[in-house]
This record gives structure tokens, sequence and C-alpha cells, in this order.
């Protein structure tokens, strides 16, 4: 039974499953997802929790834990028994950004093991079909005509759509007020209510709720939005991308690990997710454990120097 379900893995995965903790082998597996239901955080979290549990052999539960710009989901997990049995699925400013952001963060990077990466996708600015803001100059001539009263919504102080729109905000030389939500659905709300003029995230959202692509954080354009121009050729080089992946409480013996990052690996491949995450219009973006971390260490390097940079404060 070990042996078919690890595959390839054979019998040192073998030996290696047996030999871990016992409440890895029962009970529930809790993913943990930092953001509310709805958003593109929680749907990935639901697209691969079926599928992890099939390749653990034991249930795979989605737990929305949310506030305070993804930290109070991560703090949670930080927090939970390292025994394989509490995950987190998290994009990047949970990660990679607060720790630069907030000096009194519940958690640091060293209280977590990396399992795997799961995606990567640039970052769009966005804004209501209807609304009047169409192109990036619109947003920047409200800006200046308002005196940094044009509102930008983000899901909270630290995440990408708030470092992304500062960073535009603060080379083209204006002012805007943030508006922060708890998450990617309050966010779209405010944004189709008129509340706020403008929101950057993932692509998904805007299929997901009819709204207009105005220009991408990003080097190149997106397949999704072939029409839509990148920052950059709008004079402004600035590049930024949510990325997500999945972690494990530090301190989470090898064995476990192992066959996490085993499970990870399968669940991307299965046809339903893959399928899942193009509806999401999210690219599948996988690393292992050692090649995620390196590439978190590096992120973290990254941001730390943008956030001193800028000097982008909470309040921002």
């Amino acid at each position: 039974m070990l042996r078919r379900m690890l595959g390839p893995m054979g019998a040192l995965a073998c030996a290696l499953f047996i030999a871990a903790p016992a409440a890895a082998q029962q009970g529930t597996v809790t993913l943990v997802t930092n953001f509310v239901a709805g958003g593109p955080s929680d749907l990935m979290s639901r697209l691969m929790a079926p599928e992890l549990s099939a390749a653990l052999g034991v249930p795979v539960v989605v737990k929305n834990s949310v506030g305070a710009a993804g930290t109070i989901g991560a703090a949670e997990v930080a927090r939970a028994r390292p025994d394989g049995t509490t995950l987190l699925l998290s994009p990047i400013g949970a990660m990679a950004v607060q720790p630069h952001f907030r000096a009194d963060l519940p958690y640091r990077p060293a209280d977590f093991a990396p399992v795997c990466q799961v995606a990567d996708t640039p970052v769009v600015i966005m804004a209501a079909p209807e609304g009047p803001v169409r192109t990036v100059a619109d947003i920047l001539s409200r800006a200046r005509e308002t005196r940094g009263a044009f509102n930008f919504a983000s899901t909270g102080p630290g995440s990408l759509p708030h470092i992304s729109t500062v960073a535009l905000a603060r080379a083209a030389g204006v002012e805007m007020t943030h508006v922060p939500f708890r998450g990617n659905a309050e966010a779209v709300t405010a944004l189709l209510r008129g509340d706020v003029g403008m929101f950057a995230d993932q692509p998904g959202t805007i299929r997901a709720n009819n709204l207009r692509p105005v220009a991408v954080f990003a080097r190149e354009r997106s397949a999704e939005f072939p029409g839509t121009p990148t920052l950059r050729e709008l004079g402004h080089d600035l590049s930024y991308s949510i990325w997500s992946g999945i972690w494990a409480p530090a301190g989470t013996p090898e064995p476990l690990l192992q066959r996490l990052e085993a499970a990870c690996e399968r669940a991307l491949r299965h046809p339903a997710v893959i399928e899942g995450f193009q509806r999401l219009a999210t690219p599948i973006v996988h690393r292992d454990r050692a090649a995620f971390a390196a590439f978190w260490q590096a992120e973290l390097e990254k941001f730390r120097g943008i956030v001193q940079a800028a000097g982008i404060r909470p309040g921002d």
C-alpha cells in the first residue's frame, strides 16, 4: 500500500514514511490559506487539497485564517506543531515582504520550512469596467488633480497590491490614498462600487469579475491580456509578480518534508489541478524544496532592498 502510494520514491521513501511520527499518518492535514474564501490563494488551496490528500493518504482540509495582509494565517502555522499536520499556502506578501515591513511581526522566516512553490503570476492594474479609469495616464492625472485623494485598494499593508502601487505612485511623483481590505473579494467589491479607483492583483481577478486590465507590472505583456501595456512600456521600469508556495512549521522532520514535497509535485501534475489553475489564469510554477528555499531567500533579500529604498511604511 505504502509503496503504491509513494510510487517512484521506492523502498527508501517507504522506510522514511514508516519512521515518520504517527500524527502525520493518521487524522487530518490542515492547509491554512491566509486570505478570504473565493480569492486566488483560497481557490488554489481548494484545487490542490484533494490531490494532496490522495498523495498523502489522509484528508486535507482548507482553513481560512485571514487578516493583517496574510500574517495572521502565517503566524498560526509558525506556532503549529511540526508534525506534518498543519501547512500554509501563502502568496509572497506575508512571507517575503512583511518580514521587512513590520517590526512587530509575530514570526520570522526561520519559523518555516519550505515545501514547494506552486505558482507565479504578474501583478496587473485593474479598474471597474464602467468606471473612468482606462489607462495609467488616467490614474496619474486623477491622482494629481485630487492631490492625493485618489483611492487605491490592496489586500493589506505590505501585500504586493500595496507595494506595487506605492512604487508606481513614487515613480510617477504622485500621491494616492491607500485603502486596505482583508482580501481580494472585498477589494473588488470596493472597486465595483467606485470607492476606489484601481486595484493591482493577479490576472484571474480580472477574468472572475469582468474587470478592465489597465497595465501589467512585468517586462513582457501578459498572454492573458496581450493588448494591455506593461509599466515598462509606459516609462516606469517596475516589475512585480505574486508567487505562492507551501510551507510547514520549522522543525518538521525530514521524512515528513520529503513526503510533503512529493505530494506537492504530484498534485501540481494532476489534470484537474492544471485545468483549475488555467481557469484562474494562474500559471503553475513548481519548485522543489531546495529550489524554492533558494528562490525564497533571494526574494527576501530583494524585498528588503525595495522596502528600505522606497521607505515604504505601513501607513503609506
